[in-house]
Order: structure tokens, then C-alpha cells, then sequence
């Protein structure tokens, strides 16, 4: 009977004391609502070249590299998506400015789908 006990007040400690955490549910971001917004910013990331060879109408080109000195023009937008070739600077971008707390940027990953979004017929 008291080992019985004993598992009992075991079990009940273990099952309060180990709450698992649930992870945050965030929600997608509606990416063609955010690049037809006129009030989004659309950054490029790319090197000038790039963007200059093949970037999309009305974007700021701030190459990856230059990021963490703009800081004040991210902070001055209301939301702000970022692409380049193929995803992984604009990831990389994104993590770097939720790092210094903007937490208003997305990716939109390439290139081609911010084009394809503002060729988008309505």
C-alpha cells in the first residue's frame, strides 16, 4: 500500500511539474495583399548588379551585406518585403532585422514571385 502511495504522489508530480510547452501558431502572412499594398516597402537584397540586371518596379535595392546599417529606413517602414535569387539572402534578411526587433519584414523569396504577384491580373 505505501509503495502505491509512493508511485501515486510520484505521478502527480510529474504531471504538474512537466507542462510541455505549446509552440506559437503564427500566422502566413498574406504575401499578395502585402506586395500590391502601396504602403509596403519591397526591398531587394540582391548585390546592385543583380538588381539592376533583373529587379522588380518600385523596389529599394539594399543588398544583404548593408542590412544592419539601414536599420532606420526598415524602422521608418510600415511592412516590408524582401526577395533576391532564391530565397536564402531574404531569409537571411529577415532574420537579421526580428534580431535588432522588426519584426514588419517578410520574404517573399525570389524575384520571380514578386513579379509574378504584381503581373497578377485582378
Amino acid at each position: 500500500m505505501k509503495l502505491f502511495k509512493l508511485f501515486f504522489l510520484v505521478l502527480i508530480f510529474v504531471l504538474i511539474s512537466c507542462k510541455t510547452a505549446m509552440p506559437e501558431i503564427v500566422a502566413k502572412p498574406d504575401m499578395k495583399a502585402l506586395v500590391k499594398n502601396s504602403a509596403t516597402t519591397i526591398v531587394d537584397v540582391r548585390i546592385p548588379e543583380q538588381f539592376k540586371e533583373n529587379g522588380v518596379k518600385e523596389a529599394t535595392n539594399i543588398p544583404l551585406a548593408e542590412i544592419e546599417n539601414n536599420l532606420d529606413f526598415f524602422r521608418s517602414k510600415e511592412n516590408i518585403v524582401v526577395y533576391c535569387n532564391r530565397g536564402r539572402q531574404a531569409e537571411e534578411a529577415v532574420k537579421i532585422l526580428k534580431n535588432k526587433g522588426i519584426n514588419n519584414i517578410y520574404s517573399a523569396k525570389t524575384v520571380e514571385n514578386v513579379k509574378a504577384i504584381q503581373n497578377e491580373k485582378k
